[in-house]
């Protein structure tokens, strides 16, 4: 089996119209590089002739493999399927919606060779209407501050990895926007770079409101993992505390008899209870985390 060089993993949903250009543009990018190339879309249940329009260009460029699901799973498992089935040392995302350029692909490239792990695109000019680009502009803020990752486009799918790297994170929910920040957990050595972005011409757009809550959610999720991944004793054990200082200062008051009226050794010992299952689930993970890092 030939060496793949390269990876380059393109997500679609319901895109028909725009599978053949995306295809024939990438191809005809990748091909200028030195070093073999694989292309890997993914059909994430598509409604349309997605996989049907996938399959008729297997026979123009036989590097494109394609993975079909069965339903529609979503941005990130789609993405997650391509990466698990990549086999390039250098693996490139990108959406399948001809907004990101293919011709940035080799600009990201000569940007890694500096040393970088992770080389991601920032759509300055972005060419999406303003109910994309506020809540992506808040979210971005939120990520920095919450990672301290300094990427001003984490959205932006166009990113090429260093695959020794991608390979080892794991993603769910909305978290292929988090990629980087991930990456950057596993010590990758990250930077972006400005991309071009075009307006969307064909096909409709799937991103919607009803997705901004769950990036949200998905920061919050991220922040506890930034916390508590690496002393995890440490929050459980404030909990712990808290819960044991004010089962003691109970204790006390009864005990001085502050308030005769207020007697509640039920609360003293459920106070207490809880403070030993906090100190216990602290012990525990920190024991899974050590377990963690000795394999």
């Amino acid at each position: 089996m030939k060496k793949i060089h390269y990876t380059i993993v393109i997500p679609f949903y319901n895109e028909e119209d725009n599978v053949a250009m995306m295809i024939e543009k990438v191809a005809g990018v990748v091909e200028r590089l030195t070093g073999n190339y694989e292309i890997i879309a993914i059909d994430d249940g598509s409604s349309d002739n997605t996989f049907k329009m996938l399959k008729s260009q297997r026979c123009k460029w036989p590097e494109l493999r394609i993975i079909k699901f069965r339903r529609n799973f979503g941005q990130t498992p789609a993405m997650q399927a391509g990466i698990d089935h990549a086999r390039g040392d250098v693996i490139i995302t990108m959406d399948g919606d001809l907004q990101n350029d293919p011709e940035d692909i080799p600009a990201l490239l000569e940007k890694m060779k500096e040393g970088y792990e992770v080389v991601s695109g920032w759509r300055k000019n972005r060419k999406d209407n303003i109910l994309r680009c506020i809540p992506s502009k808040v979210a971005n803020i939120l990520l920095r501050w919450v990672t301290g990752v300094k990427i001003h486009d984490n959205g932006c799918s166009l990113k090429v990895y260093n695959a020794a790297i991608l390979k080892k994170v794991r993603l769910y929910s909305e978290m292929h926007r988090f990629i980087a920040a991930f990456a950057f957990l596993r010590g990758a050595k990250i930077t972006e770079l400005v991309v071009r972005h075009h307006p969307r011409t064909r096909g409709q757009s799937k991103y919607g409101f009803s997705r901004i809550w769950k990036v949200f959610i998905d920061l919050f999720t991220l922040r506890l993992v930034l916390n508590f991944s690496e002393r995890p004793m440490v929050w459980f054990g404030a909990f712990g505390f808290t819960s044991l200082f004010l089962a003691m200062t109970i204790f006390i008051v009864i005990l001085l008899d502050w308030h005769r009226q207020i007697v509640w050794p039920g609360l003293i010992l459920l106070l207490a209870f809880n403070a030993f299952i906090f100190f216990g689930y602290g012990l525990i993970c920190e024991l899974a985390v050590l377990h963690g890092k000795r394999r």
